[in-house]
């Protein structure tokens, strides 16, 4: 990617939450194409993290707390991001949140309280978002969501997740279109497994990332840089008849069909029994 395709421009990011969080990459990237950047961070226990990564831009680096699930608190930050800049370019939201218990286990368990909040802070919070920085945008813009293939097939153990993904993409569309007439430009990357906070927090992760890199025609997944590459496109002018998309940095597992063998990352033993069976022309109910 060309140096300084974002020189001048100033972009708010949320979703960083230590080293290996992918808005981290982005933001890494964004500012090395020369973006001005201003941070989010949710709730003390993430602060101090957050705090020392954001020092690597310098003291000045502005950085405040947003709770996303509150209006008020989105107001407010926005507000702090005027006493900062007349202005913003881009926005990342790379927020995704879901009780521990529904990424465990199938979705028929999913509470209602899990699936509210769920959708909440993964999917509403980039509507409510968008609301309050569209009209710090007003030479144009770019937003960009990180979602995950689990929005579009069954990824087991994801879950309610991949609901709120779906919401989210769809959310990126309507997005889009509302916002298009201002010269907003709204996107999501999807990204293959990447070894993150967030990730780590979905039963069966690593057994994933595995599959991925048997599958995928690249044979895997994909860097936390690139990401950043794909965010700094999409921020730029050569993205600029770009929007309402969804882009795929997964070694090109999303175009890969014949995926019923998915269960044999988390049920191995089964799997293996029933293919056995096949193969002498039994089944199961036949031992």
């Amino acid at each position: 990617m060309t140096a300084q395709v974002l020189a001048g421009k100033t972009g708010v990011v949320f979703g960083v939450a230590n080293k290996r969080s992918i808005a981290w990459a982005i933001a890494k990237a964004w500012a090395t194409a020369g973006a001005r950047l201003i941070f989010n961070y949710q709730g003390e226990r993430l602060k101090e993290n957050v705090e020392e990564l954001v020092g690597e831009f310098g003291e000045k680096t502005p950085l405040f707390s947003c709770d996303v699930s509150s209006d008020e608190e989105i107001k407010s930050f926005f507000e702090k991001v005027r006493g900062e800049t007349d202005h913003v370019d881009l926005m990342l939201h790379s927020l995704a949140f879901a009780p521990k218990e529904a990424l465990e286990g199938d979705f028929l368990s999913t509470t209602r309280e899990a699936f509210r909040t769920a959708h909440d802070i993964s999917a509403y919070s980039l509507v409510a978002l968008a609301r309050e920085a569209a009209p710090m945008m007003a030479n144009g813009g770019s937003i960009v969501a990180m979602t995950y293939y689990g929005s579009e097939k069954v990824v087991p153990h994801y879950n309610v997740m991949g609901v709120a993904k779906a919401s989210l993409e769809a959310s990126t569309r309507y997005l889009a279109y509302d916002l298009g007439p201002r010269k907003i430009r709204v996107n999501c990357i999807s990204a293959g497994p990447v070894n993150t906070l967030a990730a780590r927090g979905i039963s069966g992760f690593m057994s994933m990332l595995k599959h991925y890199q048997e599958r995928a025609p690249l044979k895997r997944s994909c860097d936390p840089a690139e990401l950043g590459e794909t965010g700094v496109f999409l921020a730029s002018d050569g993205a600029a008849a770009i929007t309402g998309q969804v882009i795929y940095v997964d070694g090109g597992y999303q175009i890969m069909g014949c995926r019923d063998f998915i269960r044999s990352m988390f049920d191995v033993g089964s799997f293996s029994k029933r293919t056995k069976n096949t193969e002498r022309g039994t089944s199961n109910s036949q031992q």
